[in-house]
């Protein structure tokens, strides 16, 4: 254990000094691991089943895919999974938070990077110095101001009227296109890819504050929830089938599910938490408890997986792009 008061006295670069590093899933093979992890039990047999379903979703061509994001797993170490998930058409739409998508998507778009740092940190002696700590994880203050700034800067280009977050992130993957630092940031690869990306609680980062300060001075320019909620429930077609992965919980996995109730229910669901069911909130409700609401049909292939969504979906995700014949997609994709 580190002692929390073993870096007295240094200073803000000290601790940033190692940055996190995005998992590249199109570079190796888990299917061993996945494979043998079917024959156990607990979250191991869990997380091979969501492999498993993933892998049917990928493969039926008369599903549509949601991507719903919620946490910090984006500034974690997931964000190229996030990404790759877009450019190799594997996902039709995503419904994420807006911490996930601006203070840490573009955040890192703009060149600006998450750093490994320590839970047994001073937070007193971080504040200081002006660092930001999501567990163990570390983030510049003074660059996710100028990140927020930033949007309220694309905003400023914009003709001021009513924008749903869709339209709004898709006006910030216009920008990276010739603005970006880092060219795979998940908005611009959604934007490369027609993936419209959704964030019905677009104000939930730091960003919010900006939002609200602008919009005192442009009261013009608004983000419209309402018809927000619209758009994700005709993002897709009806006739459709509908597969969920919801990775965290929160608003993102809500309203993705609920989309789902026009066609009487998912026919492919899978949730990935932290969170349990115990609580009664949105983020550890199981795929079991959406049956009641009619959000997932009874016949549908479905798992709930408790634990860590940075070490399972990797995994996951490999093992069903192996499945899918990685090279050829990889090859054929856009």
């Amino acid at each position: 254990m580190v002692n929390s008061k073993s870096k007295v006295g240094h200073n803000k670069k000290s601790f940033l000094d190692k940055p996190v590093e995005h998992i590249d899933i199109t570079s190796f093979d888990s299917r061993k691991i996945i494979d043998s992890m079917s024959k156990m039990s607990f979250a191991s047999r869990d997380t091979a089943k969501a492999a498993k379903i993933f892998g049917e979703m990928l493969k039926d061509k008369e599903c549509s895919i949601f991507l719903t994001l919620a946490g910090s797993t984006s500034a974690g170490g997931c964000m190229q999974i996030y990404s790759d998930l877009a450019k190799y058409n594997m996902v039709d739409a995503i419904v994420a938070t807006g911490a996930s998508i601006i203070d840490m998507d573009f955040f890192e778009a703009l060149g600006f990077k998450h750093y490994q740092g320590s839970q047994f940190q001073d937070d007193t002696e971080l504040r200081d110095n002006y660092i930001d700590r999501i567990y163990d994880t570390y983030i510049d203050e003074e660059q996710l101001q100028i990140c927020d700034k930033t949007i309220c800067k694309i905003a400023d280009d914009l003709k001021p009227k009513t924008y749903t977050s869709r339209e709004f992130i898709r006006e910030i993957g216009k920008y990276l296109k010739t603005n970006s630092k880092k060219k795979n940031s998940l908005i611009e690869t959604a934007y490369d890819n027609n993936v419209p990306i959704f964030c019905p609680a677009i104000t939930d980062g730091a960003f919010g504050f900006h939002l609200y300060l602008y919009q005192q001075k442009h009261p013009d320019f608004i983000i419209d929830v309402v018809k927000d909620f619209g758009n994700i429930l005709l993002s897709t077609s009806q006739d459709e089938k509908k597969g969920v992965i919801a990775l965290g919980g929160s608003i993102s996995k809500h309203h993705a599910i609920l989309c789902t109730l026009l066609n009487g229910g998912a026919e492919y669901a899978v949730y990935m938490t932290t969170a349990h069911n115990t609580s009664g909130s949105m983020s550890g409700a199981t795929t079991n408890e959406a049956k009641s609401w009619g959000k997932v049909k009874d016949e549908s292939d479905m798992a709930t997986v408790i634990g860590d969504v940075t070490i399972m979906f990797p995994l996951a995700m490999i093992k069903a792009l192996e499945e899918l014949d990685k090279d050829n997609l990889l090859m054929n994709s856009k």
